[in-house]
Order: C-alpha cells, then structure tokens, then sequence
C-alpha cells in the first residue's frame, strides 16, 4: 500500500507510522519535496494548505534529526497557533516509533508549562515568531544547534508582520544549515527573504489553485449585506453540510453571526484572535468531534485550520485579499473528497469578485438566494431521506411494527406517510437577527505598492486640507488670538508661528530616519535588482 512512500526511501519506522495514519500514496508536493528536503538542499516549496506540505517537509526532517541527540535540531516557524499546534500533533503522529518529539511553542499558553515541556528537550520546535524570541530572550530555547529551519506559510508570517522577528530568529540559527521555505503565494516579500537567507534552493512549484479548487463547486449569490444572514440560514436548510465553516471579515461580525445562529437552532461556534487560547482550542476539539457542526470564523483559522470532512465553505463577507479567498475555500474539497463553496457578494463588491476570478484562473458561478418555498422542499427532502434510511434499520423498528399495523387498519398509507412527513418536515425558524452591517470593500489595483502611495497621498492631502481648514479658524477667532497674542499686527502673528512649525517640521526626519533606514528583509541591496532563475515563469 505504502510502494510509492517506499521508493522515496522513508525509514521503516516512519513507513509504520505513516500507514497508521491512513497514507496511501504521497501527494504531488510531497513526491517532488521528499527527495530534495531529504538530500539536504534548501528548497522552495509553492504550494497552498491542503495540499499535503506538512508531511512535504515532515518526513524530510524526522528522517535528517539524530534521535539520540536531546538538543534542538529543527525549528518550523508557523504563523498561527492553531497551525503550530497541528504541525507538531502530525510530526509527532509520524514519530510515534522513534526517539524524536516536536514540542508547539506560541503565545496564549503558560509560559511556566512551555518551560516544563522545555526540559523534556525535544528535538523539533514548532512555534510562532513571537514567543520563539521570548524564548531565545530567556535563554530557555538555545538555537546553536540547529541544522533545518522550516518556514511554513511565509507569505502569511510576511503578511502578519513578522520580517522583522523571522530576520532575529534566522541571525541566531547556524548558517551551515538546511532552509525550507513553503508559501501559497510568491510576493516580492517571499523572494527577497529567499534571496538572503537561502543558498542555491530548488523551487518547486505547484500549481496548487488549480489542483485545489478543480474538486469543488464554486458559486456566489449577489445580495444585499441586510440579507445574508437569511440566506445563509435557507442554504443551511437546504444543504444540511456535515461540517461547514463560515468566513466573516471582522470579530465583530463573526460574534453575531455566531450568536443569530444559536438563536435559531443551529450548532455554532465561532473563533476569532480575542478569544483566549483554552476557549479557541475547546471550541475546535468540538468541531473535529461532531459536537457543533458549523464553525464561524476569521480568516485566521483560514491559515491555520486543518480539519478533514468539511463539506462547505460559506463566505459572509469577500476576503480582503483575493489571495486568502483561496486559502478559506481550501478547508473543503480535500483527500479526494468534493466540496462546496458560497460566496456573499453585495453590488458594490462585485469588482472584487472579479478579481478572485481572474486570480484562480476560473468563472465562479452565479446562484440566485434561495425562497421559502425552496426551504420547504429541501426540508421535505432531507425528511424522506430520514424515512427511507430508517426502513433499513428492522432492528431500531421492530418494537413500532405492531403499532403501525394498527394504524393501517383504520388509516391508508398514503395519509400516514404524510403526516409522518408533515412532523418530521422542519419549518424554517424565522427568529429575528440583528447584524451589524459592514463597510464594502475598496479595490485596490495594486496591494503592494499603489495601495500603499495612494493611502500616503490621500494622508497628505487629507493633512493639507486639515492644516488649512485649521488657518481658516485661527484667523476667523481673532478675539480669541487677540487674548493670546495681545495686539500683534496679523502679519506679524503669522510670522511668530512660523518657527513653531519649522520646529514641528523639524521633528519630522525622525520619521523619515525610518523610512529611510533600510529594511531588515532588505539587508542584501544586490538582490533587488537581480532575482535567480528559480524565481522566473
């Protein structure tokens, strides 16, 4: 069963594991990442979540660390807790037959229990930027013995605001060492980053988008923001999803949609960065186990979420960036399985959603929101489904039969079918939500830079025109300025100020010091002007 994962010369112990777990036959990241990781070349790995890069990079590191040796020897940046979590709960499941121990490492957990796991020494460190340098601060974390750095998801971390953290952590590791790099996405950012810290790395490069989104159907419904919770509920009553997660834009929204949804009737919970670690991780335990079924969220959990048997994603609100569209729609469709994606798209919006389109290289189709006659017929469906299923099951109905032959004695079939029907058949509960509306996105045609210069401008416009609005009031509030200035000629007044905004303006360079300073992601000015080949189309 495990052929393939054999020829790529995984040790026994591991193959062991692996066909624990269910592994059948490695994926196409994980056929082409294995061997290069394994050899002990830097690599770069283009690939989305989803796509099996955990083991991608998993298996290459367990089968390079010398289980004997308690210090650590790997360290795998994540950009979430809930990705560095999982990260180590897989490694640690692919290690169950050896001496090694991948430890997650992040913040909202006690640090004195971090400590105390900390002198078990594992050998792989799984953790997030921040508290790995609280670490490295404390000297609890020592990195002199490092030989493979893992940076998972870092387009994520890049876009998170982690540079300059990721830049520290990389100046402690030894630089006679193996770096692995997997980003869904290859922005400037990416390539500087690889260009300074990475020697000679093999990219390889998966047109995972494609891959991805080819097994689930993609639609969006055109509505209004007032709408949505009501559409969303009748496509709930509708579809009835195994496991479906919602992606709203803000916490805010993310806490009411949450709230309307227990009012009328649903198994909901939602998870967003506010809520204390202990809650986001009881909540999804929950999830995984079946106990709530539907899961509201941020795009956080878009990036650190990996739960199979998730049979929908709705999105509430459009992403922010087209970019993370394809990470939200990726929790479903997964190992061979098909899913479905919705889409909340009001007018206004309709330009970003035509964005996203051209970005997965595909037309998303267009549904209408359904009406409550449609409600009543797919609730009426899903009762015949419950009935015919229970006449399989002559053990649970042995114990009616006597009770249902008396009834067909004064009653027809037809008629009690119905009934039977009409009780089971559930009517759409219409309790009133109260959501929040949100402000439509802005598109943006440039989100690296022409976002960034128009923001500028539109700060210093928006300064000049403050500035001169504030003029206007100072001259018209000449008694006020008379009581301060005393009987100062106005032109006189006016030239006084000057040196207090020359000393304001002199204030200024500290800002421009700043800016001006170069970038600790940029610390190779070389490399700006001359990318490798690996980087080219």
């Amino acid at each position: 069963m495990l052929e393939k994962f054999e020829q790529l010369m995984i040790s026994e112990p591991v193959l062991r594991a692996l066909n624990d777990m269910g592994f059948e036959e490695p994926t196409p990241i994980q056929q082409e990442a294995i061997p290069v990781a394994m050899s002990g070349q830097d690599m770069i790995g283009q690939a989305q979540t989803g796509t099996g890069k955990t083991a991608a990079f998993g298996i290459p590191v367990l089968e390079r660390v010398d289980g004997t040796n308690r210090h650590v020897q790997v360290v795998i940046l994540s950009p979430t807790r809930e990705l560095a979590i999982q990260v180590a709960e897989e490694l640690n499941k692919m290690a169950q037959y050896t001496d090694i121990q991948a430890l997650p490492i992040y913040g909202g957990q006690d640090i004195n229990r971090q400590f105390r796991s900390l002198r078990k020494n594992p050998q792989i460190i799984v953790a997030t930027p921040g508290r790995l340098m609280d670490h490295m601060d404390r000297g609890s974390i020592k990195l002199d013995q490092v030989k493979i750095v893992v940076l998972d998801e870092a387009d994520e971390m890049l876009n998170m605001g982690f540079v300059d953290d990721i830049n520290k952590i990389l100046q402690e590791v030894p630089e006679e060492r193996q770096t692995l790099l997997f980003s869904a996405t290859m922005p400037k950012a990416i390539q500087n980053l690889a260009e300074t810290y990475l020697t000679e790395p093999t990219l390889i490069r998966m047109k995972a988008t494609q891959l991805t989104m080819d097994s689930i159907e993609q639609y969006y419904i055109e509505v209004q923001d007032r709408q949505k919770f009501d559409v969303l509920c009748r496509l709930f009553d509708i579809q009835a999803p195994e496991l479906a997660i919602i992606f709203a834009r803000t916490k805010r929204r993310v806490d009411e949609v949450t709230e309307g949804l227990k009012k009328r009737g649903y198994m909901a919970e939602g998870i967003h960065g506010d809520l204390s670690q202990q809650k986001r991780d009881s909540v999804i335990r929950q999830f995984r186990e079946g106990i709530i079924d539907i899961l509201v969220a941020t795009d956080v959990a878009a990036r650190g979420l990996d739960i199979s048997g998730v049979s929908h994603v709705y999105n509430y609100d459009l992403p922010q960036d087209p970019e993370s569209y394809t990470h939200r729609v990726g929790r479903t469709g997964r190992a061979g399985k098909t899913g479905e994606a919705f889409t909340f798209v009001i007018p206004r919006e309709m330009e970003h959603l035509h964005a996203i389109e051209r970005l997965i290289k595909r037309k998303i189709a267009r549904r209408r929101a359904p009406s409550l006659g449609e409600v009543l017929e797919g609730q009426q469906r899903l009762a015949i489904e419950s009935l015919v299923e229970m006449t399989d099951n002559a053990e649970a109905l042995a114990p009616f039969r006597s009770s249902a032959e008396g009834l067909l004695n004064d009653t027809d079939s037809v008629t009690l079918l119905a009934a039977a029907l009409k009780l089971l058949t559930k009517e759409p509960d219409q309790t009133p939500v109260n959501i929040t509306e949100e402000k439509p996105l802005r598109v943006r045609k440039s989100r690296r830079e022409g976002g960034r210069g128009r923001d500028r401008d539109r700060r210093r416009s928006g300064d000049r025109r403050r500035e001169g609005r504030d003029g206007e009031r100072r001259d018209g509030d000449r008694p006020r300025r008379d009581r301060r200035d005393g009987d100062c000629p106005r032109r006189e007044r006016r030239d006084d100020e000057r040196p207090r905004r020359d000393r304001k303006d002199g204030d200024r360079p500290r800002r421009d010091d700043r800016a001006s300073r170069p970038r600790s992601g940029e610390r190779k000015p070389a490399h700006k002007a001359n990318f490798k080949p690996y980087f080219e189309d």
